[in-house]
Order: structure tokens, then sequence, then C-alpha cells
């Protein structure tokens, strides 16, 4: 679903500041839920719930992840979760991940989402300058049941930057999609960005906004274009609480969403 996911990624991103301010080996566990609504450039409207369970694994400059969720999607049957925003099919039905023709009634399935794996590895971890680099790998593992993914894996690279200006934190990213298509649809590899920042109002709490713009992911549909902003606040050294509103900009995302994630070292 997002990576954005959160918009797992916005959730994704503040959990892994969390982790890397820690020394040694850690684990961590988030788990909270991504509620989106939009029409994706059509009349009618599709609701998704989307309820992950991420766990974290630091080994020095690496860091491990495994995001597994539960989803639930109301609509009718024309927009299908894919890694990085939803996307419109062009009618007929996604072979191992549901799908449904133009017009059909409106209906809600739910259930397994696709598993993603990621790795991320500290590349550049600066003192002086407050500048850190960082590169992913991400595996999104075709697991979600019927109607709820495109029953294909996909792949992504990204490039993490983040620099420190005192209690605020500029960051950016690129990354680029590797689609999987199903029979019936082509789908377009694509690059995207995000950029944004981070304010660390004290020591418990901070905010910031993130803006994600994307390739279309198909030849006729459109780019995602979306902008988050959250709030983060730790309750101690071992539990942590953000959440987020979003607004989409484009017929690739959803109209409007919001969600929570919990994250306890464990």
């Amino acid at each position: 679903m997002k990576s954005k996911l959160l918009a797992i990624f916005v959730m994704g991103a503040l959990g892994n500041a969390a982790a890397y301010a820690a020394e040694g080996d850690n684990f961590y566990m988030s788990a909270g839920f991504d509620y989106s609504s939009g029409k994706y450039g059509s009349d009618a409207t599709t609701t998704m719930l989307y309820i992950p369970v991420v766990g974290m694994y630091l080994a020095g400059d690496w860091m491990f992840k495994l995001t597994v969720p539960y989803v639930w999607i109301t609509g009718d049957g024309t927009v299908i979760p894919g890694m990085g925003g939803a996307v419109t099919g062009s009618g007929g039905s996604v072979s191992g991940g549901g799908g449904g023709s133009k017009g059909s009634a409106s209906t809600t399935q739910s259930g397994l989402g696709d598993v993603i794996a990621a790795a991320t590895y500290n590349i550049y971890s600066g003192i002086e300058n407050a500048l850190r680099v960082d590169l992913t790998g991400k595996f999104k593992f075709a697991t979600a049941d019927i109607g709820l993914g495109t029953g294909e894996n996909d792949y992504a690279a990204q490039a993490d930057v983040y620099k420190g200006f005192d209690s605020f934190t500029a960051m950016g990213s690129l990354g680029y999609h590797v689609l999987g298509d199903p029979p019936g649809y082509d789908f377009s590899n694509a690059a995207y960005g995000i950029f944004g920042g981070y304010y660390q109002f004290t020591d418990q709490t901070g905010a910031g906004a993130e803006m994600r713009l994307s390739q279309k992911l198909y030849a006729t549909g459109a780019g995602p274009r979306e902008l988050t902003a959250y709030v983060s606040h730790r309750f101690d050294e071992s539990l942590k609480i953000s959440g987020y509103v979003l607004k989409g900009f484009s017929d690739g995302s959803p109209d409007s969403g919001f969600g929570v994630l919990l994250t306890s070292d464990l």
C-alpha cells in the first residue's frame, strides 16, 4: 500500500530517526493505523484502512525493517493498492490481486496486505556538519489477499539525506520503483522524490512536513502528489507516538488521510 507507505514511509522515517539515536544493537516494534479516502479521478470514493505491524532491528550502520499489514478497502474495485500510492485499474481484473470492472457496486474487502522488507545502510554520518546519508533497498512481497494487491512483487531503491541546523533538520530523498505487471495491466517504473523538514520543539516533542512527488505509475494515470504534516512525542526512552494528516493534490493520491503509529523499544 503506501510507503507513505503510510504513509508507511513517513512514519517509518520517524521510527528510523528514533532508532538511530540509540547505541548498539536494538530491536523496535511499531503498530498503528493509516486511513485514507479519495476518488482517484473517478466518480466513486475509495477508502482504505491500513494497519501495519513493523519490526525494526539495528546493528551498527545497518537497519532492517519488516512491515506486515492488514488492509480494509471499500470501493468499486477500480483502485489497486500499490507501493508508493494507489493506482486506478484500466478495467478487468488483476490476476492474484483482485480488481474489478469500472462502475461495479461498492464492496468491502479485507485481509493480509503486501509484506515489505527493507534494509538501510548509513554511508555517511558527520558530527561536525550534522549531515547524514542513507541508502535503502525495499522488496514488496506479493502476499496480499485477492483484491488487496497487484499480485506481483515490487522493488525500490532510495537515497536519503538529512542536514541538521540546531533544532531543525532538513531532509530529501530520491528513489526508484520497479513495479511488477499483473496480467492485463502495464505499470511503469517510476522515480520519486520526498523533501521536507522536522523541528524539535523540546526533548520529547517535534513536528514536521514532507512533500512527496512521483512519476505516474501507468500510462493513463497521474503521478502521486501529496503533502504530509506530522507530530511526534516521546513519552520516555522506550515509547514514542507519531501522528499525521495528509492532503493529496493529484488523481494518483488519496484526497485526504490521517494515521497514528506507536513505537516501542523492546
